[in-house]
């Protein structure tokens, strides 16, 4: 059994592809930066929702703003994305079984922006379409639209097509993997074989020209104005690329000691480090024209000033008002009218007195 899968994870003497491990390796090593990144934003947002709250709400753009700088900087220098090149691969173009060109010298223009656009774009893309199915069903479950009109029927068609396009879409990958352990495929992701490229191995002689290119950049002397402009944006963008790449093994480190903090299991030790007394109620945080003001009355709902119809909470801070208040105004603004901390729809509760 062992021999028969040897295969899987040692190449041949004169094979440069690789293992399937080492693609699926670098897959998923940018797949779980993002959710890193989110999460300490997230943090930092709650924290202090007037000063970094803009960073949680525009958070994907942000990050594909970010990405496409990193992801820019190593086609450009390494013909690999930032993932690849940290597991010692580089893109090639397909069907290029001759001398393979230097990681140096680029890709061709062509599968160069088709690269980028899929590094970039599809994942971005793919997160949009989901928060907007998440959305829409938190919508079905509310059940605010009349169960007749057209609009509720379009969305929930698309929310039961969905699990299907998903379902295709996994299983292509999935399809490509498998073809690829098999030896029937250059490419292990449909995404390579969109963007015209395989992945293969440095070289020696690859890794020597990164080294040069590296010592050649830093020693060379500029003469016009133009080349120092140009040269600037290289190392400002090259500075971003590298603290991204160096950070990354902190951040990870971080967000497994942010796991662990609120883990479950830890519940217990974190009270007894800290034992301090009951924080008293949020207060008024959001000092923005648009935002409500407490009202005297208990039973009357800030939002609209009348007496609350279906009590409903916000979990993030505590306060109450009208089920269709709530509902609208944290739909809208993505926040708590009272404090400004962040909030979504499944953040409301509603309450239920033993009277009604």
């Amino acid at each position: 059994m062992a021999e028969l899968g040897a295969h899987l994870t040692a190449a041949s003497a004169g094979d440069d592809r690789p293992s399937i491990f080492e693609a699926v390796a670098q897959d998923s090593l940018m797949a779980a930066v993002k959710p890193a990144l989110q999460h300490l934003v997230k943090v930092l947002a709650e924290s202090n929702p007037g000063r970094y709250g803009f960073l949680w709400h525009w958070f994907d753009e942000i990050y594909i703003l970010l990405d496409v700088l990193l992801q820019q900087h190593y086609l450009a220098r390494c013909s690999a994305s930032f993932s690849e090149n940290f597991y010692s691969l580089k893109r090639i173009p397909t069907g290029d079984c001759g001398q393979q060109p230097l990681a140096t010298a680029g890709l061709p223009k062509r599968q160069h922006w088709k690269s980028l656009l899929l590094l970039v774009l599809v994942p971005y893309l793919k997160g949009k379409l989901e928060k907007l199915v998440s959305s829409l069903r938190e919508e079905d479950e509310y059940s605010i639209h009349p169960p007749s009109s057209s609009w509720k029927r379009f969305y929930r068609a698309f929310l039961a097509a969905y699990p299907f396009v998903n379902m295709t879409w996994e299983g292509w990958f999935l399809i490509q993997q498998l073809c690829y352990i098999l030896g029937k495929a250059q490419h292990h992701s449909p995404m390579l074989r969109l963007a015209g490229v395989r992945l293969v191995r440095l070289t020696a002689e690859d890794i020597q020209a990164l080294e040069k290119k590296l010592a050649g950049s830093t020693s060379s002397q500029m003469h016009s104005i133009k080349t120092q402009v140009q040269s600037a944006v290289r190392k400002a963008l090259g500075g971003i690329a590298f603290s991204l790449s160096t950070g990354l093994s902190v951040s990870v480190f971080f967000l497994q000691f942010l796991d662990w903090w609120y883990s479950s299991e830890n519940q217990e030790m974190i009270k007894s480090l800290t034992a301090l007394p009951t924080p008293p109620p949020p207060v008024h945080l959001d000092h923005g024209a648009g935002s409500a003001l407490l009202p005297k009355l208990k039973t009357v709902c800030p939002l609209c000033r009348k007496i609350r119809v279906n009590a409903t909470a916000l979990s993030t801070s505590g306060f109450v008002f009208c089920y269709r208040c709530a509902y609208s105004y944290v739909k809208a603004h993505q926040r708590c009218p009272i404090t400004g901390y962040a909030t979504e729809l499944q953040h409301l509760v509603k309450l239920y007195s033993p009277e009604s």
